[in-house]
């Protein structure tokens, strides 16, 4: 009788361990749909707040109250193709950094979009242009840009930067790394929020960090390091084969499926610190016969206009000008803008042999050792006050 009482004990007390643990799991499970709920919904409040602000622009315009900062061209710049309203780009290397695109509107009636690249290689502009061809058509009326002879000899799938293809392309379904992605939230979303004094200016993008007393002579000097000297002369036609093959690729396509679009094509005013490393490096037979071939190439198109700018003394031989040996004040900048609107220094099938060949005898003939005979020359900047 007893043993039956014991195991009649044990019966329930296994049958009550049983309850009280399927009442654990029961809670578990809850526990845990609750948490993954959370989880989730944490992910969706993620997405929609970078859907909604989309500091990348690759949903749509940016919204009027958002202090945006615009500081990342690989990434955002797909966007800005994408979604602003333009009829114009500027496009090219750090040589667009300092134009104000209101400029274009000011001068010529052409509302601009700045999409450059620091250190732009042909491909870097082919990419962009296919997202400006691809959003806005037939409507684009002008594309300016900043042609940096010097890349144009690099291969033609070089790019600066990686791509960040996510970005580039139409796929929604690999736009995850964008929408989760700590970066965008914490350094484009939650910052500008915090802090919104740095919010860039929409017709100054990615403008150089230089303040006007940065450009001067001593400054451009006490940074200026001489090329090491070249063995023997390149011959003219050094660089012609790898240009060709970038135009080829990378730029006379676009100028060809889009007539309708006038193309403003222009060599930058680098200073004659630059054609002081051509010469020491003894290229400068060669960097001539790369411009002159390129310059044919392109004038070979009725919408396209070539600007040269590397011939303009009052520019290039004064160095309170600039900011380093290659980079140029803002004035030159609007003055180049101005050049745009009014045809000064374009050059045509007729006058560009002359005007290279200026520019040839500015570099063969400069007296380059007076230039450091005063590291404080007062010259005025180019174009001080005229606009």
């Amino acid at each position: 009788m007893k043993k039956n009482r014991i195991s009649v004990f044990r019966r329930r007390q296994n049958l009550s361990d049983s309850e009280g643990a399927g009442d654990v799991e029961k809670k578990y499970k809850k526990w845990l749909i609750g948490f993954g709920g959370v989880i989730l919904a944490g992910f969706a409040a993620v997405a929609a707040l970078v859907i909604y602000v989309d500091p990348f622009f690759q949903y749509h315009k940016p919204l009027p109250w958002f202090p945006y900062l615009v500081d990342n061209q690989v990434n955002q710049n797909p966007g800005l193709a994408k979604h602003m309203d333009y009829e114009g780009v500027l496009l090219g290397s750090s040589m667009t950094a300092s134009f104000n695109t209101d400029w274009f509107e000011e001068v010529m009636g052409i509302k601009t979009q700045k999409l450059s690249y620091n250190g732009s290689y042909p491909k870097d502009l082919a990419n962009i242009m296919d997202l400006v061809f691809a959003a806005k058509g037939d409507n684009v009326k002008a594309v300016f840009i900043a042609v940096d002879q010097g890349t144009f000899s690099g291969g033609v799938d070089e790019t600066k930067f990686p791509v960040t293809d996510y970005l580039y392309d139409d796929n929604k379904f690999n736009d995850v790394q964008y929408i989760f992605n700590k970066d965008v939230v914490l350094n484009y979303i939650l910052r500008p929020l915090a802090d919104p004094k740095d919010k860039s200016d929409w017709a100054e993008l990615y403008k150089p960090w230089w303040t006007d007393e940065y450009y001067n002579k001593t400054n451009v000097l006490m940074y200026y390091v001489p090329a090491e000297p070249g063995e023997e002369e390149l011959p003219e036609d050094y660089f012609v084969e790898a240009v060709e093959k970038n135009l080829k690729q990378n730029i006379c396509p676009y100028i060809e499926a889009h007539p309708e679009t006038e193309f403003y094509l222009f060599y930058p005013p680098y200073s004659i610190l630059f054609w002081n490393d051509v010469t020491r490096e003894k290229e400068l037979d060669a960097v001539i016969g790369r411009l002159s071939y390129m310059t044919e190439r392109f004038l070979a198109y009725e919408n396209v206009h070539v600007f040269n700018f590397m011939g303009v003394e009052q520019i290039v031989c004064n160095l309170n000008n600039y900011a380093d040996y290659i980079h140029y004040h803002k004035n030159i900048c609007r003055y180049i803008t101005d050049c745009f609107a009014d045809g000064t220094n374009e050059l045509t099938l007729e006058n560009y042999r002359e005007s290279l060949k200026q520019v040839k005898k500015l570099a063969a003939e400069y007296d380059y050792d007076s230039i450091w005979e005063d590291w404080q020359e007062a010259a005025p900047r180019f174009y001080e006050g005229e606009w």
